[in-house]
């Protein structure tokens, strides 16, 4: 009999409330009835860290695996060699960096993710939380919600988007859609750091450029933000030689991954007034530790913490596309059929033709 092991967060009673929440453990990514149909076993738990955990429990006689980036089952080396049964790996979502990849293949165990189903999720995030840091908008609504009213402590540090400098880190699927979206805010010039430029027509097309030295690039910006994939030359490009590249008084968004920063680096020049703001929703580990700098920070004047839990390629709209293309996954794997080339991070002992850890075209 096949094994599924699934590893979701627990909705509790907004999983009752809301069926649609289709990542939690109660509504299981929609695949009972599919994986009773088939007559495979298939487990669904959020117990994840520890050697007591059902995760380790189970793992060990799966034959899937299938978690998200909310709330991820690192699956180490160590893990692997446990998990003898193991042939399928499926992130349901984008960002596989929970994985061991080079032990997955060395075991030959496939690894897919649901490609682009958060794309517009994350895109539209990145927007909001760029606005809500340069409109300083976290701590006017903390003030109403605390029974005060003081224009001048709020607008002292509120900005216009228009006429500033942006720039993302990282300009595939994701990076690309979001200066699609600023470009109605009339930005005094959009730039991109990558290791190839964008396709001539799409760069002229949101009118962006650009600029092949991370120190100039940084040195450019008023708001930077971050799109690219976590991997071993990007792990903690942003830390306290790279802050310092910054203007004084920028603001970083981040959604791709939380070690992409360096957690105290940036709490630092948070707290030091280099930066006026950092936000976004991707966490190092996840869930996050209570005594993370990233919770409790805040600039000099009490601002500019835009930090909130991993959600923003979790709305009810990406649930549907990424339950949609796990099923389509696992359906693909039962019958052998063809997986969707982009879908795959590795098979066969091989990283796919696009190399994992470089930028998607849009």
């Amino acid at each position: 009999m096949v094994k599924v092991l699934a590893i979701l967060y627990d909705g509790g009673e907004h999983a009752v409330q809301q069926p649609k929440l289709l990542g939690t453990t109660e509504n299981s990514l929609g695949l009972k009835p599919y994986c009773e149909e088939q007559g495979w076993e298939y487990v669904v738990t959020s117990s994840k860290e520890g050697k007591d955990s059902e995760f380790q429990k189970h793992i060990k006689e799966a034959d899937v695996l299938i978690t998200t980036p909310f709330h991820p089952g690192y699956l180490t080396a160590d893990l692997i060699k446990t998990a003898k049964n193991l042939k399928l790996c499926i992130t349901a979502g984008v960002g596989s960096d929970h994985i061991d990849l080079n032990a997955a293949n060395e075991r030959k165990i496939s690894v897919l993710e649901v490609t682009g189903s958060n794309v517009v999720s994350v895109a539209e995030h990145v927007v909001m939380s760029i606005l809500l840091l340069v409109r300083n908008f976290v701590p006017a609504h903390e003030q109403i919600m605390a029974g005060d009213w003081n224009v001048a402590a709020i607008a002292k540090d509120a900005y216009d988007l228009e006429a500033k400098v942006i720039g993302t880190l990282g300009a595939g699927r994701i990076g690309y859609r979001v200066l699609q979206r600023l470009v109605p805010f009339e930005p005094k010039e959009l730039l991109y750091y990558d290791y190839q430029s964008l396709p001539a027509d799409a760069e002229k097309a949101v009118n962006a450029r650009r600029v092949e030295d991370l120190k100039e690039f940084l040195g450019q910006l008023d708001v930077l933000t971050i799109n690219c994939p976590l991997h071993e030359t990007t792990r903690g490009i942003i830390n306290k030689e790279t802050l310092s590249y910054l203007k004084k008084g920028a603001w970083i968004v981040n959604t791709a991954r939380g070690a992409l920063c360096v957690a105290e680096d940036v709490a630092a020049a948070l707290e030091s007034g280099h930066i006026a703001g950092y936000a976004g929703d991707v966490w190092a580990q996840q869930p996050a530790p209570s005594d993370h700098p990233w919770r409790s920070m805040r600039g000099p004047h009490g601002n500019g913490n835009g930090m909130v839990a991993h959600y923003s390629g979790t709305t009810l709209d990406a649930q549907q596309r990424y339950a949609a293309g796990t099923k389509k996954i696992l359906d693909n794997w039962r019958t052998g059929s063809a997986q969707t080339p982009s879908d795959i991070i590795v098979t066969d002992g091989e990283y796919a033709t696009k190399a994992y850890g470089q930028r998607e075209k849009k």
